[in-house]
């Protein structure tokens, strides 16, 4: 099986055009990871490869969670992990590229950008693989490129600095086929990711790159002990609200609520879908409902809306986000469902960012620019905090049983998964 994480030193250094253009060539045949809590990014690797990707996220799992995880998703001959940030970036918590790749014994292959610079480019390089010894470097490619020759000074340095790290190739500076494209998170028309992937493959040894390994320490147990709480099965059915406007849901979390309810079934309230009657518990995911897009979508989903009201009155909701916003009454003047008394508006910053724990010690992460109300703020509970019982602001509203939070979870892990503590 080949292994591989793809790393980089910074954001926005060539990390997802390599990703891109490795699970388009491997897409017979491979799973995509992603490192951190990330819901973009593996709704990208799977319009790529057609794959669902699995999130990694060591802060919020314990490493056995992790190696459990991974081991039981990674089915196929190739594996992909995409990193968070730089390669070292969010090892203070516990969740780094370097950190999960190390875990799992997993190779990674840094991108390092070559734009005006050569010897340099070695000393940098020198940096990352003496920070920390035990660092899983075994393969570098040099991004932003004009000739073959500046690739040759940069490769030429390396191999005589660096005897035990493989320099693949290199990627183009300003590829053709990127010249009108955004590769980034919003790019919603694929068809050019064959030219894309073609070019940022044409100058790799792909070869070479299938041998990028590291020293076995292990064999992967798909047999070890299940490391979560027991799943209970409950003899009730959830229904996902999971679409275009409530995007944000985690693989795993949605194979796991499939193992604890009876029945599962997904509803798109961008077609108007309506809830079943007989659904015990709805899950309304993150996503964006605030946007204009977003709200144009939804401003024609009457029936949805009624029947999550309807819902409401007498059986429980769990929402995340966005679902907690469009629980609400409105966000600036877009009008929302009124199930839960409070209103939110629209900041031009973010409010929430990053890894947080609620009062339960539960740990999560959140990333919103909206915030509540003055009044709305004052009906809210359940500080979400930085630390665990540290300071930080009410992050989730209560109805009943119509629970609304700004915390997004990985619910395998939870004891309560779907029915948090209500004040």
């Amino acid at each position: 099986m080949l292994n591989l994480c793809i790393s980089a030193t910074a954001s926005n250094q060539g990390k997802t055009i390599l990703t891109t253009a490795l699970l388009w060539h491997f897409r017979e045949s491979v799973r995509p990871f992603k490192i951190g809590p990330d819901f973009i990014d593996p709704q990208f690797h799977k319009q790529v490869c057609g794959t669902d990707s699995v999130n990694l996220d060591s802060f919020i799992m314990s490493k056995e969670q992790v190696e459990w995880l991974y081991a039981n998703y990674a089915d196929k001959e190739v594996a992909i992990l995409e990193g968070v940030m730089g390669f070292y970036d969010g090892d203070n918590k516990g969740c780094s590229a370097y950190s999960v790749s190390k875990l799992l014994n997993v190779p990674t292959i840094l991108v390092l950008d070559g734009g005006g610079s050569y010897i340099t480019i070695s000393a940098v390089l020198k940096g990352l693989l003496e920070y920390k010894a035990d660092n899983t470097i075994k393969a570098v490619v040099i991004n932003n490129l004009s000739s073959k020759m500046h690739y040759a000074l940069i490769k030429n340095q390396i191999e005589a600095d660096h005897k035990n790290i493989e320099v693949l190739g290199w990627i183009q500076k300003k590829l053709p086929a990127l010249s009108d494209t955004h590769l980034g998170l919003d790019l919603k028309d694929l068809s050019k990711i064959e030219q894309i992937s073609k070019e940022v493959l044409e100058h790799i040894d792909l070869e070479k790159l299938r041998r990028v390994r590291l020293p076995s320490h292990r064999q992967n147990n798909t047999q070890s002990p299940y490391p979560f709480p027991p799943i209970k099965k409950r003899e009730q059915k959830l229904a996902i609200v999971n679409d275009e406007n409530f995007s944000f849901l985690y693989h795993d979390n949605l194979n796991f609520l499939k193992k604890l309810y009876a029945e599962v079934v997904i509803v798109d309230s961008t077609k108007d879908e309506v809830i079943p009657s007989n659904c015990d518990m709805v899950y309304l995911c993150g996503g964006y409902v605030e946007t204009e897009e977003a709200y144009e979508r939804h401003k024609n989903s009457e029936n949805f809306k009624n029947s999550l009201i309807e819902h409401a009155k007498t059986k429980a909701i769990y929402a995340e986000c966005a679902g907690l916003l469009y629980l609400s009454n409105s966000v600036d003047e877009k009008k929302m469902s009124a199930i839960l008394d409070i209103e939110f508006t629209l900041d031009k910053r973010f409010n929430r960012l990053g890894y947080y724990y609620n009062e339960q010690g539960v740990k999560g992460h959140a990333f919103h620019y909206t915030k509540p109300t003055e009044q709305s703020l004052a009906k809210g509970f359940d500080v979400l905090s930085k630390m665990p019982k540290g300071k930080g602001v009410v992050g989730s509203w209560a109805k009943g049983e119509v629970f609304g939070t700004y915390l997004h979870g990985m619910f395998r892990g939870s004891l309560n998964p779907l029915a948090p503590t209500t004040p």
